[in-house]
């Protein structure tokens, strides 16, 4: 049995009056025994009060996590149906199924959603066949029924929610997907692969192509002799450096008490990530009276809050630079013609194996089934690139061993986050679960403590690891897998072959912690850290001592000049640092740059001269902002161009300034950016919002904010388009959600915002609304208690129940 009940504000209180005084009527009543009785009505198996509040934000009451789970989902689809739908094909491995095996995942097309994954880019039926052959159903469902009971009940409810959504709504969905026949029911198995796909972006997902092309065909042929080829020792860091460090990135800032105009702690959380695809964020506020309640951002479907704010804590999260994968070479048993006998100190293993089929549509509609077959080692999975080297020979084999294949913690470090009454207890539940999988946590709560940590899923493979003769190849993470001294370690309490939270980087500080995707070492610049003596952190949480990004050096650089006379720090301070909008390569370059323009060539003249009054932000009213983006993209990668070197004692200035011997290619690069813009019809004085802008329903907003790590740009977007005669044409990804959370007496006080809104169906009132706010920088402030959700003017309650 399904029911909705509906309460618009201004009606809820008639309806319950009315409800009360039919209940007190029938208590006067005679009862005559010889009136038949109808039996109870059983409780319903789900029953979840929906709230939206201005911008589309949903509020979940619900009494259990089934519940939660259920009316969360049911919120989600009414939004995003037709996307979720559509990446839900490509974690069941069906998307050659209805959309054929060359295409790819569905990209945005003028306002039409898109459900491509930022983290790969394969065509269809390789896609499938890295999702059916990598990811372990069998596996996931045991590790999910040995674990907490809450996240499974998460995962059934929102199930069920999703389904009741499109029985409710079946012929009337979105028309990107309206009549599909992919918009399907879902189960918790969906649920559990839909958590998984999350789980590998900064290890499996980015090599899927090397795991897909180790596949044999058909059941299985003889391991080929492919002829020796030296390997490439970059490609493995390269292609995880440019997929995920250089693909998306994130702010986080929490001040403590030191620092702090109320003594409270404050939080800025700005992740960097896609606009389009399926991860992105969602606003809820989930609640089960007594036990869990928690606003801020969901992830892509997943069913609970992973960035956000309780009465007690405020988190983001950041990609870190760690790195969660290592490599093993395998020696094979010569003896074993078809090459998957492999040996551990002199002991023969078999492979583990298993074969899966996808079927493909083909041009006449009809579909054909193919089928291959993966090969698993105990380390991991069996991977092919042959130009670089690593192929599968009768003597070696290659295998990525990725500790978040069988992370199934997520959800359960999730809500142990958002249940924490303190960043020690925040810290705490972190070490205990380890269940994230590839970001770090930044978090401030109302004491005034601040916490960085990461404590994501790393593998334990010490620093002597690296210095002894088990590394074999370091710029491929390349270990020995023929000895068992070799393998991944194990730390007391944590799960096999990862490294405990507490024994990771982290730093709890009362003045301020901040992160911008480079390693732990720079988290807060009065305090270096740098691991326990004598060798530090395992290398695979990132390097020490080394330049970072002008990003993250602006972010610092902005927060000590505020705290350097004293000043004491409110929210507005925290939103005028992510929204200042200052471009940090502007400040190092142009003072050298500009007094030696040449004077004999009118166009760097003119070029210099624009640069010169230009304010050196991106605001929406900047003009230079695009040449000098334009002259940047060039001039960066000219080599020795700074005349002061990198200095570790100082990380936030060096380096820095322009060499003379790179002035000529300085001013090349000037008058080549100048000449694109003339070629193109724009003033090299245009204002920056007039040609930076995101268009929906044919209504076109300008966005303020620089490309990010490349111009040290703390606000980042990365637009979907090079400058054309139109300028940068709408957002791939960059500032998301963005938050300022503190506390008072009465609980949170949040600000924040999403920048791309709630909904991907261009006919819902929450497809563009919260653009302008963002290009406006307003603020809109978050209603978490019950008053001021009540008190929203476009407040409307559902209560669903079945």
């Amino acid at each position: 049995m399904y029911s909705i009940h509906v309460f618009p504000a201004a009606f809820r209180t008639v309806v319950v009056a009315a409800a009360l005084g039919t209940a007190l009527a029938a208590c006067g009543r005679h009862n005559d025994d010889s009136t038949p009785t109808t039996p109870p009505a059983p409780a319903p198996q789900f029953s979840a009060e929906v709230t939206r509040t201005t911008h589309g934000i949903v509020h979940v009451k619900a009494a259990d996590f089934r519940s939660l789970g259920y009316g969360l989902a049911y919120a989600y689809a009414q939004d995003n149906v037709c996307m979720f739908a559509d990446s839900l094909l490509t974690v069941r491995g069906e998307r050659s199924q209805y959309f054929g095996g060359d295409a790819h995942a569905t990209a945005r097309k003028d306002d039409e959603y898109g459900a491509a994954s930022g983290f790969m880019d394969l065509r269809n039926e390789d896609s499938d066949f890295f999702f059916k052959g990598y990811l372990d159903l069998d596996q996931l469902r045991a590790s999910y029924a040995a674990g907490a009971r809450e996240p499974r009940d998460l995962l059934e409810g929102y199930a069920a929610g999703y389904n009741r959504y499109l029985k409710d709504n079946a012929g009337n969905y979105p028309a990107a997907c309206n009549n599909a026949k992919w918009v399907k029911p879902i189960t918790a198995d969906d649920m559990m692969l839909v958590l998984a796909e999350k789980a590998l972006h900064a290890s499996g997902e980015v090599f899927a192509k090397e795991v897909v092309a180790a596949a044999r065909d058909g059941n299985g042929t003889v391991a080929a002799r492919a002829p020796r080829r030296k390997l490439d020792p970059a490609f493995l860091l390269a292609r995880l450096d440019q997929v995920v460090h250089r693909g998306f990135g994130s702010n986080a800032l929490a001040v403590g008490k030191d620092l702090s105009a109320s003594g409270r702690g404050l939080l800025l959380g700005n992740p960097h990530f896609p606009w389009t695809s399926t991860d992105r964020f969602y606003q809820a506020h989930l609640t089960i009276p007594g036990r869990y309640d928690v606003m801020g951002v969901t992830l892509g479907g997943l069913p609970a809050i992973v960035i956000g704010f309780n009465k007690d804590v405020a988190w983001s999260h950041t990609v870190t630079a760690a790195t969660h994968f290592t490599t093993f070479k395998l020696a094979l048993d010569a003896g074993d013609a078809t090459g998957t006998t492999y040996l551990i100190d002199g002991e023969k293993n078999k492979m583990t194996s298993k074969t899966v089929s996808v079927d493909v549509l083909q041009a006449d509609g009809t579909t054909t089934k193919r089928t291959k077959t993966f090969y698993f080692s105990k380390q991991g999975a069996v991977i092919v690139r042959p130009e670089a080297g690593l192929t599968w020979s009768g003597t070696t084999a290659y295998v990525l061993a990725d500790p978040n294949r069988t992370n199934t913690r997520m959800l359960e470090q999730w809500l142990g986050i958002g249940t924490a009454t303190s960043v020690q207890t925040l810290k705490s539940s972190l070490d205990a679960v380890v269940g994230l999988p590839w970001v770090n946590t930044v978090a401030a709560d109302r004491a005034g403590n601040a916490l960085y940590a990461d404590a994501s899923v790393v593998p334990r493979v010490t620093t002597d690891k690296f210095a002894g003769d088990c590394l074999l190849m370091p710029a491929l993470l390349l270990f020995d897998g023929a000895r068992s001294a070799c393998a991944w370690s194990q730390d007391a309490n944590a799960p096999a072959g990862i490294f405990s939270p507490a024994n990771a980087p982290s730093l709890q500080r009362t003045d301020y912690v901040q992160n911008s995707n480079d390693s732990y070492w720079l988290s807060n610049a009065r305090s270096l850290l740098t691991g326990p003596a004598p060798l530090g952190y395992s290398p695979l949480y990132g390097k020490t001592g080394v330049e970072q990004r002008l990003r993250t050096r602006i972010g610092f650089i902005q927060l000590e000049e505020l705290a350097r006379d004293g000043r004491k720090f409110q929210l507005a301070d925290l939103q005028t640092l992510v929204f200042g909008d200052r471009i940090y390569a502007a400040e190092i370059v142009l003072p050298d740059l500009l007094p030696a323009c040449p004077a004999n060539d009118a166009t760097l003249v003119q070029a210099c001269a624009v640069l010169a009054a230009w304010d050196r932000h991106a605001n929406i009213d900047s003009r230079g902002a695009v040449l000098f983006r334009e002259f940047w993209n060039r001039a960066s990668q000219i080599p020795n161009k700074w005349s002061v070197s990198f200095d570790p004692a100082d990380p936030l200035h060096t380096p820095g300034g322009v060499a003379t011997a790179a002035l000529p290619a300085m001013f090349d690069a000037l008058k080549a950016a100048a000449q694109k813009l003339q070629s193109l019809n724009i003033p090299l004085d245009g204002k920056l919002g007039d040609y930076q802008g995101e268009t929906r329903n044919g209504v076109r907003t300008p966005l303020h904010g620089g490309v990010g790590d490349l111009d040290g740009s703390y606000n980042s977007l990365r637009m979907n388009t090079g400058l054309t005669a139109t300028g940068y044409n709408n957002v791939y990804w960059g500032t998301s959600y963005v938050q300022t959370v503190t506390f008072d007496d009465n609980g949170p006080v949040a600000q924040a915002m999403l920048v791309y809104g709630q909904a991907t169906d261009p006919k819902s009132p929450y497809y563009a609304d919260q653009l302008g706010p963002y290009s406006r920088k307003e603020w809109p402030a978050l209603p978490f208690a019950d008053a001021a959700i009540k008190a929203d003017p476009n407040y409307k309650t559902v209560t669903l129940t079945q």
